[in-house]
C-alpha cells in the first residue's frame, strides 16, 4: 500500500509537470508565429528546433494530467457535492 505522503508528493510533481508541459505547448504553438512576438523567435534556431517537438510535448502532457487526476480523484474524492 502506498502512504498517503507519496500520494501527496506524486500528485504534487505532476501538477508540476502539467504547468511546465502545458507552458512548453503554449510556447511551441503552431499558431503562435502569426503573432507579433513569436514571429521574432522564428528568427532564431533555437525556438525554430523547440518548436519541431510541438507534438511530442502531448505524449507527456495527457498521461500526467490523467494520471494527476485520477490520484486526487482515488486520495481526495470527486470534487462534486
Amino acid at each position: 500500500m502506498i502512504s498517503s505522503l507519496t500520494v501527496i508528493k506524486l500528485i504534487y510533481i505532476l501538477g508540476i509537470v502539467n504547468v511546465l508541459t502545458g507552458l512548453l505547448i503554449v510556447l511551441s504553438c503552431r499558431c503562435i508565429p502569426g503573432a507579433r512576438i513569436a514571429a521574432r523567435l522564428m528568427d532564431y534556431p533555437a525556438y525554430q528546433r523547440f518548436f519541431k517537438y510541438h507534438c511530442y510535448i502531448w505524449w507527456i502532457f495527457w498521461p500526467s494530467v490523467f494520471a494527476h487526476a485520477i490520484l486526487v480523484i482515488l486520495f481526495i474524492g470527486i470534487p462534486f457535492g
